[in-house]
């Protein structure tokens, strides 16, 4: 099964294997307050440009060590604004999470561990195996909270980095 981002709002919270990897465009229709209210993600990864001034490049073959920017866009479609909107993400198979690179305007960033099934910041996390703090590149999931309304017909975007095994 393919793992796919997931996004719910506040009121609703209860050479290398390139296919896997590179993140082609995926869209999804979220849970949100009402239900006229229409979240679509789409997650797209591109090569991290070698360098700053350098444009980013659609990912098409990676190999080992590659770092990869995945983008995740969140639309709001529907005709009603979003409160504090969720999107979780998971962490591609074969990639690590880079320390710190989950980023996106007025949001609060947690991490999972354990399958999206628990999230925390990353000084509370516990490795597994539950005997020390977790690495970065343990992390199997990322959540940001969107601190702002998502308003109708709006767009926010949040990223990380991750780096192919």
């Amino acid at each position: 099964m393919r793992e796919r981002p997931y996004i719910m709002s506040k009121a609703r919270r209860g050479g290398a294997k390139a296919a896997a990897l590179c993140a082609a465009v995926i869209s999804v229709i979220a849970q949100a307050q009402t239900p006229a209210d229409h979240i679509l993600t789409r997650v797209s990864a591109e090569m991290a440009a070698p360098k700053p001034e350098a444009k980013l490049q659609a990912a098409q073959r990676v190999v080992p060590g590659d770092v990869l920017i995945y983008t995740v866009e969140v639309r709001n479609a529907g005709q009603y604004a979003v409160e504090s909107a969720v999107v979780v993400q998971p962490v591609p198979n074969h990639m690590m999470y880079l320390a710190s690179s989950a980023v996106g305007p007025g949001v609060d960033v947690d991490y999972s561990v354990d399958g999206g099934r628990s999230f925390d910041k990353p000084e509370n996390l516990k490795s597994p195996n539950g005997t020390a703090r977790a690495a970065p590149a343990e992390y199997t999931h990322i959540r940001w909270q969107l601190r702002n309304r998502l308003k109708p017909n709006s767009i926010a975007y949040v990223r990380f980095r991750a780096q192919v095994k």
